[in-house]
């Protein structure tokens, strides 16, 4: 009886774990759909200046390049964490993590600051189609990685709490995946929006 209830629990736990992961995939592809219509609207919309600044006039390369420093440099931390998280490291795991995080955050202020520094010099996302289709963009990708952050420091907390338990290792294989995919749409971000301005 007691066997049956255990095999019973391990199996549903084992489902429960499975179909999470789905659901994760589901929405990592809906969030996919997402940004390919940003990204299309931009395509269509970058040419409208009417009449103010174009990126060329505005963006900073170097500043971006280091934005995007930040952000892969941070992803390879993730990695490191989930390295340690494999090998039943919890200090290594939060070590890295806590990298993460203060990576993530850098990324975050550098952004807040980008923008800041535009609406100052009038380049709004009310001044043109352009801006606005990037700041969509641009923006919807920032608050991505927020979510993100936060999420990060949750995952910090119940680790600290609860320990390395099953749960927790799966709540880490979804926030791996979504920090990765982060990464992977800031790269077309930085190639497609920035750095085609200057090729």
């Amino acid at each position: 009886m007691d066997m049956t209830l255990a095999t019973t629990h391990h199996d549903g736990a084992h489902e429960g774990g499975s179909m999470t992961t789905l659901g994760f995939w589901i929405y990592l592809m809906s969030d996919c759909l997402i940004f390919a219509v940003l990204f299309a609207t931009f395509a269509v919309l970058v040419g409208n200046t009417a009449g103010g600044p174009s990126g060329k006039d505005l963006f900073e390369l170097p500043y971006v390049l280091g934005e995007t420093v930040l952000l892969l440099l941070s992803s390879f931390t993730f990695g490191a964490g989930v390295l340690g998280a494999r090998a039943s490291r919890k200090g290594q795991l939060l070590l890295w993590l806590g990298v993460t995080f203060v990576l993530g955050f850098a990324f975050i202020a550098m952004e807040v600051h980008e923008f800041g520094a535009l609406i100052h010099e009038g380049a709004g996302p009310g001044v043109s189609a352009f801006l606005s289709a990037y700041f969509t963009l641009v923006g919807t990708h920032g608050l991505h990685v927020a979510c993100g952050l936060l999420w990060l420091a949750v995952l910090m907390h119940q680790v600290v709490r609860y320990g390395l338990d099953g749960i927790a290792q799966r709540r880490l294989a979804c926030l791996s995946l979504f920090w990765h995919f982060l990464d992977l749409i800031w790269i077309c971000v930085f190639t497609f929006v920035y750095l085609r301005e200057f090729l």
